[in-house]
C-alpha cells in the first residue's frame, strides 16, 4: 500500500496492512487523543518512508507492530515516537532508541545517533526541532538542551570504567541502550524521530558481563517473550535490571550518587511474576516507603510490558547474543496496569484488581501480584541502620528444584556496601525458589561492610501459606528461632560476612526439643514478658535473666507451685537474654529474644 497524498490514520483499531509506503510531503497521523480507541497499526512486511519529507507519527499510546516478511524498513523519512523521561539534570534514564539514523537508504537497521534521531517538541502534535546540546553538566528544557557529557553505552562490561563515551555525535547500535541525564525542568518529553527499527536485533553477552540494551522498537516489548526467546535462554540469565537514580540527590559526583538496580524475571507460562525494588531506602512492614529512614524520590515497578524507549541491564551466561524479535513485540499501552517507563511515580500506588481472563497477572491494592493459588511466595526486607533495605524474595512452587529456575530466580544485582543475599552456587540471589517442604533450611547471606550496624528483618507479602505455618528465621550463633509472621528481629552486627549464622525454617527445633520436657520457656513480646508454662506444677527453685554479656538482669527464688509464671521485661533493652530455670538438681537453659519497641 503506498500512500501519495496526505492522510490521517486516526481511531483506527487492528489497522493491517502487509506494506506501508509514504512518499513526498506527505504523512500518517495516529493517535488516541479524543476517545481513546486503541490504535496500532500492523504492517507484516516493510514500511517505507521515500524521502525526507515522509513521515510517520505515532501519538498518544499509538504503535507500529510488524510481522515476519524479510524486507526490512527503508528510505530518509523519519518515524516520530516521544517518550518523556523524568529524572532530573542530576540523575540517569537509561534509554534505548526505537530509531536509528537517516544517513542513508538501505534495508538494514541503522545505529542510533543523538544529534540526528532526538528532536525537541516545538508545536504539537508533529511540529519538533532537532535538540542542542552542550558540553555544560546541566541539561535545560524551553528549548531543550541535553548535556553530552553523560551520554554513554555499555557493552558489555563489569566495571566502571567499562562505560563508553557516546557523546552527541557517536552512535548505539540497534537493540543497544544509552545513559542519559535528564533536565532542569524534571520531566521532559523527547521526540525520537528516525528510521523505525524492524526484524531481528542482536546484541552482544559475554558469561558474567552486564550488557545495558532495551526495547529497541515503536511499540511495547513482551518481556515474558524476549526472556524465554530460546536464543536468550541460552545466552542471559533471564532477568532484567532497571536503573533507578534517587533525584534528591543534587550533585553530579559518583561518590554522591544514590541509585540502584531494580530486577525482573517472570515464569514461562506468563502467570508469575518476580520483582525486587531497587536498594536505597527502607520499608514499613507491609511494604510501604519507611519515611524514618533514607527514602527516595521516584520509586519505580517494572512490569512485563516494555515501554517505547525504556532502556534496560542484562547478564550473560555465554559469550553469545541476545535478540529482540517483531514476534516479542506487543500492543500495549503504557497508561495501562501491566506497563510503566521507569519514571517517577509511586510504585506502590492503588491498582485496583479488574476483570482479566485466568492467565492474565492481577495486583493488590499495593502493586503486588496476587499469586495463583499453586504458588506461594514470602519477601524479606532488610534493613541496614535505618538507611537502606534490600528486599529478598522467595518463591515456592512444586517445579522448582534445587539448583537454578530460569523465570522464578534472580541474580543479585549487588551495588550496596553491605547487602544481604540467598546463595546459590556461590552466586548472591535477590529471588530464589524451591518446592516447599517444612524441613527446607535456607540459608541467608548478610555482608557487614564499612561500619558495625543495626539490622533489622522483617517479612511481608506472605501469599498462599497455611495461616498456622510459622517462618522463622533462625540465628544459629545464639540458637534463637524468631517467627517472623509475628515479629521482626533485630541485632547489631559487627563488620563482616555472615555466610553461617542466618537460615529461614519453617520448623523451630526448640519447640521440637521442649514439646515432651515438664516446662515450656518464651517471651511474650506482645505484652513483654517472660513466660514460664509449667503444666505439672513442678516446684520451681529458682530462675535468673542474664543478658548476652552474661550480666544479672533479675533473680526469683522460691517460685509457688502455679501452672504459670509470668516475669515482667518491659524497659530492656531489644536483644537475645539466657533464661536460667532451677528444679531440684536440674538446670534448664533457653535463650530468648526480647523484642522491645
Amino acid at each position: 500500500m503506498k500512500w501519495k497524498s496526505l492522510l490521517f490514520l486516526c481511531f483506527v483499531t487492528n489497522f493491517a496492512t502487509a506494506q506501508i509506503s509514504v512518499s513526498g510531503n506527505n504523512y500518517i497521523f495516529a493517535t488516541t487523543s479524543i476517545n481513546a480507541t486503541d490504535v496500532y497499526l500492523f504492517v507484516e512486511d516493510d514500511v517505507n518512508l521515500e524521502n525526507t519529507n515522509s513521515y510517520f507519527y505515532l501519538r498518544n499510546n499509538a504503535q507500529l507492530l510488524q510481522g515476519t516478511g524479510s524486507t526490512g524498513n527503508s528510505g530518509v523519512g523519519q518515524l516520530s515516537a516521544y517518550q518523556t523521561g523524568t529524572v532530573n539534570n542530576y540523575a540517569y534514564n537509561y534509554w534505548c532508541a526505537p530509531v536509528g539514523n537517516t544517513d542513508a537508504d538501505d534495508n538494514a537497521n541503522r545505529a542510533f545517533r543523538p544529534s540526528n534521531n532526538i528532536y525537541d517538541e516545538t508545536s504539537a502534535p508533529i511540529t519538533s526541532a532537532l535538540a542542542t546540546y552542550t558540553s555544560g553538566h546541566n541539561g535545560t528544557s524551553g528549548p531543550m538542551v541535553i548535556s553530552n557529557r553523560w551520554l554513554y553505552t555499555y557493552s558489555p562490561g563489569l566495571a566502571y570504567s567499562e562505560w563508553d563515551y557516546m557523546s552527541d555525535s557517536g552512535t548505539a547500535g540497534a537493540g543497544y541502550g544509552f545513559s542519559m541525564k535528564g533536565s532542569t525542568s524534571g520531566a521532559q518529553l523527547y521526540d525520537f524521530r528516525g528510521k523505525p527499527n524492524n526484524g531481528t536485533i542482536s546484541t552482544n553477552v559475554q558469561t558474567g558481563d552486564w550488557t545495558l540494551v532495551g526495547n529497541p522498537y515503536p511499540s511495547a516489548l513482551d518481556a515474558l517473550d524476549y526472556i524465554h526467546d530460546t536464543q536468550n535462554q541460552t545466552s542471559i540469565n533471564g532477568s532484567l535490571y532497571f536503573w533507578e537514580h534517587d533525584a534528591s540527590v543534587n550533585s553530579h559526583f559518583v561518590a554522591d550518587y544514590v541509585g540502584g538496580y531494580a530486577s525482573y524475571t517472570i515464569n514461562a507460562a506468563g502467570t508469575v511474576e518476580t520483582y525486587t525494588d531497587a536498594t536505597f531506602d527502607t520499608y514499613n512492614g507491609d511494604g510501604s516507603l519507611n519515611t524514618t529512614g533514607g527514602t527516595r524520590t521516584s520509586p519505580k515497578t517494572a512490569r512485563r510490558y516494555i515501554p517505547i524507549g525504556q532502556g534496560f541491564m542484562i547478564i550473560g551466561t555465554a559469550n553469545s547474543t541476545a535478540r529482540t524479535q517483531n514476534s516479542h513485540r506487543q500492543y500495549y499501552k503504557q497508561t495501562d496496569v501491566d506497563s510503566e517507563f521507569f519514571r517517577t511515580g509511586d510504585s506502590k500506588k492503588k491498582k485496583k484488581p479488574v476483570d482479566k481472563t485466568p492467565d492474565d497477572i492481577v495486583y493488590d491494592d499495593n502493586g503486588l501480584q496476587v499469586l495463583p493459588n499453586e504458588y506461594k511466595r514470602f519477601r524479606l526486607n532488610i534493613d541496614f541502620n535505618e538507611v537502606y533495605t534490600r528486599q529478598i524474595l522467595q518463591n515456592f512452587h512444586h517445579t522448582a528444584t534445587d539448583g537454578f529456575d530460569y523465570g522464578l530466580e534472580i541474580e543479585s544485582p549487588e551495588g550496596v556496601n553491605s547487602d544481604a543475599h540467598w546463595i546459590l552456587n556461590n552466586k548472591p540471589y535477590v529471588a530464589q525458589a524451591f518446592n516447599f517442604d517444612n524441613d527446607l533450611k535456607i540459608p541467608l547471606v548478610v555482608k557487614v561492610n564499612d561500619e558495625n550496624k543495626l539490622i533489622r528483618f522483617r517479612i511481608f507479602d506472605v501469599q498462599n501459606f497455611n495461616p498456622n505455618q510459622s517462618i522463622y528465621l533462625h540465628d544459629i550463633v545464639t540458637d534463637v528461632y524468631i517467627d517472623l509472621t509475628e515479629e521482626n528481629y533485630e541485632l547489631n552486627l559487627e563488620v563482616g560476612e555472615y555466610t553461617n549464622r542466618f537460615e529461614v525454617t519453617f520448623v523451630n527445633n526448640e519447640d521440637l526439643a521442649t514439646e515432651s520436657a515438664p516446662l515450656v520457656i518464651y517471651q511474650n513480646n506482645t505484652e513483654s514478658k517472660l513466660t514460664i508454662s509449667n503444666p505439672n506444677s513442678l516446684n520451681i527453685n529458682d530462675i535468673v535473666l542474664y543478658d548476652i554479656s552474661g550480666k544479672q538482669i533479675f533473680h526469683h527464688e522460691d517460685l509457688v507451685t502455679n501452672t504459670k509464671h509470668e516475669f515482667s521485661t518491659q524497659g530492656l533493652s531489644s536483644g537475645v537474654y539466657l533464661a536460667s530455670i532451677k528444679i531440684n538438681k536440674s538446670t534448664i537453659n533457653k535463650k530468648v529474644l526480647i523484642n522491645n519497641k
